[in-house]
């Protein structure tokens, strides 16, 4: 009697790749974070740099777990690794040290130093709401044209020439109000152009492409 047909092997089975990946990794983290957040913590300054820091080791192991060595030799790679950020954030802070410090030598040139007296048109910008105010500094100190402060806003060209328009009534409206009694012809105080504009060294914009036209 022939003997029974039997059930063909299966063949091991093995994780799939994702999941092995997964694995490795954790199996890593588990190994070495303490002993990477130890070595960089003596590295920085502030603690939290050093979280930093192991953070970005173990994304970079993350994302090339293939090439991390197995067995004893993966806590000396994720040690380098930590150095390379480490290395990394330092060139980092020494570019932004030398940058503040060439804006802080620029700063006196770009922003004149407080006189120590108000104008009007300061204290009658001081009344307006904070959009208001944005709005006629992008205007008289960054000299920015209408589709240039819709960018900056993100907001439509319409919409400035309409806001534009509000807020130049309102600081008009203001200023009325802070002139004295017959001081309106003083030249520091408000006066019309013959378009209808406040000039008040709060000037118009400067025409964009569009307005040029």
């Amino acid at each position: 009697m022939p003997a029974p047909d039997r059930p063909p092997e299966r063949p091991p089975s093995h994780p799939p790749p994702d999941e092995d990946r997964a694995a490795r990794f954790t199996a890593l983290f588990e190994a070495t974070h303490r002993p990477l957040l130890a070595y960089a913590v003596r590295r920085v300054a502030d603690p939290s740099d050093a979280a930093d820091v192991v953070a970005e080791a173990f994304l970079v192991a993350w994302r090339r777990i293939d090439d991390v060595p197995v067995g004893d030799d993966a806590r000396p790679w994720m040690f380098g690794v930590a150095r390379r950020v480490l290395a990394n954030l330092h060139r980092g802070a020494r570019r932004r040290l030398a940058l503040a410090d060439r804006l802080r030598a620029e700063v006196a040139e770009a922003v004149p130093p407080p006189t120590g007296e108000v104008s009007d048109v300061e204290r009658a910008l001081a009344r307006l709401g904070p959009d208001d105010q944005e709005l006629l500094r992008l205007v008289a100190w960054e000299e920015l044209a209408r589709d240039e402060i819709a960018l900056v806003l993100g907001i439509s060209r319409a919409a400035v020439r309409v806001r534009l328009h509000r807020a130049r009534r309102r600081l008009a409206e203001q200023l009325d109000g802070l002139v004295a009694p017959g001081a309106a012809s003083a030249p520091q105080r408000k006066r019309d152009d013959p378009t209808g504009h406040v000039v008040t060294g709060w000037g118009r914009t400067r025409p964009g492409t569009e307005e040029a036209r």
